[in-house]
């Protein structure tokens, strides 16, 4: 292979590892900003049933649980996990638990994105599931974590780029009763899962055709 034609491929390539290493350093920015920004907001945990509109709909502002915060983070940076859990629910209903944990038989689109374990499927699904240690620095900011609660209940947070001054652990941003705020709880409670999931437009890599 000529040499100018090699020096093209690597520089080519190296355009493309550079590009990806931009959009990774651009999702983790923006959802984290989004994250902290819900931990400015007044809500009261409220877990209630509610007809929301579809698609991008949301409970009150005022209220929300756990969920709510990952959502409204998502839903900042461009991402509706209330479609995106839908129409995935939709195609493949049997790889969720809804019938194993709530007995239903199809979906609902006013509350499926809003139950952790649908959650926890969704981003296994169409991000990646990583694993679950006990080292703080295994843990990035834009990761998303699951616990479980005494008396078996889910909750989730993501990971902030804030440290504990105290434990050096990343604070997490978490609604888990007291409204959203940024906790030092990543090794609070008994973690379930650790994600991250990157909405398809951090995924465009604009690649030249080789001339």
């Amino acid at each position: 292979m000529p040499f100018d034609k090699t020096m093209k491929k690597l520089i080519l390539l190296t355009s493309i590892l550079l590009s990806q290493n931009a959009i990774s350093q651009n999702f983790t920015s923006d959802i984290v900003l989004a994250a902290i920004e819900r931990t400015k907001h007044e809500v009261r945990y409220d877990g209630a049933y509610f007809s929301i509109p579809y698609p991008n709909g949301d409970v009150p502002a005022n209220i929300g649980v756990c969920t709510d915060l990952v959502i409204r983070s998502y839903r900042a940076i461009g991402a509706d996990l209330q479609t995106l859990v839908h129409e995935d629910m939709m195609a493949n209903f049997g790889l969720y638990p809804s019938e194993r944990i709530w007995s239903l038989t199809s979906t609902d689109r006013n509350i499926d994105h809003r139950r952790v374990p649908n959650l926890q499927v969704f981003f296994t699904r169409h991000g990646e599931s990583l694993p679950i240690t006990t080292k703080k620095h295994d843990y990035a900011p834009g990761d998303l974590v699951t616990w479980m609660l005494p008396g078996n209940r889910p909750h989730i947070g993501i990971i902030t780029n804030q440290i504990s001054p105290k434990t050096r652990n990343p604070l997490v941003a978490h609604n888990i009763g007291f409204g959203p705020k940024l906790d030092d709880a990543l090794f609070t409670y008994p973690i379930s899962g650790h994600y991250r999931y990157v909405p398809k437009k951090y995924h465009s890599i604009p690649v030249q055709a080789e001339p």
